[in-house]
């Protein structure tokens, strides 16, 4: 037997699309540093080019790209109404979460604010997205 979907309210549709706009800032970020060549580098402020310099290990990079992703797929499933949303939300926040662990322990970092926004943007849409799914905005 199929559920029955409940029509979510205007506020649904805007969480979403705002949650999209936020993790496609995180994939351009992404993509911004697996594809800078040195000439795009060079053009930067220093400060911004130390940031360029830090060599993380596979698995780190690994794990940005899977939050990324994640979260921007799971942001389209919002959106088409999907409740497998929840559970890319979830792998997005682990690997997000490992991500900032290996950051916070292992390289100095100029300022905690966007990091800790990230884990928080994490930990509601994982909230959202269940919410979701007990109230049968998505299926």
């Amino acid at each position: 037997m199929k559920n029955s979907l409940t029509k979510p309210p205007v506020w649904f549709w805007i969480v979403s699309v705002l949650a999209l706009l936020w993790n496609a800032m995180g994939v351009i970020a992404y993509l911004t540093r697996a594809f800078a060549t040195d000439e795009m580098i060079a053009q930067l402020e220093p400060e911004q080019q130390a940031e360029f310099l830090i060599e993380y290990p596979a698995w780190v990079t690994a794990a940005f790209a899977l939050a990324v992703f994640c979260g921007f797929l799971a942001c389209v499933s919002l959106l088409m109404r999907k409740k497998w949303a929840y559970t890319l939300f979830i792998v997005s926040a682990i690997a997000a979460f490992a991500q900032h662990v290996y950051i916070f322990m292992n390289v100095e970092v100029q300022s905690y604010v966007m990091p800790v926004m990230v884990i928080v943007v994490c930990l509601f849409l994982i909230w959202f997205s269940k919410n979701s799914v007990a109230k049968h905005w998505i299926a």
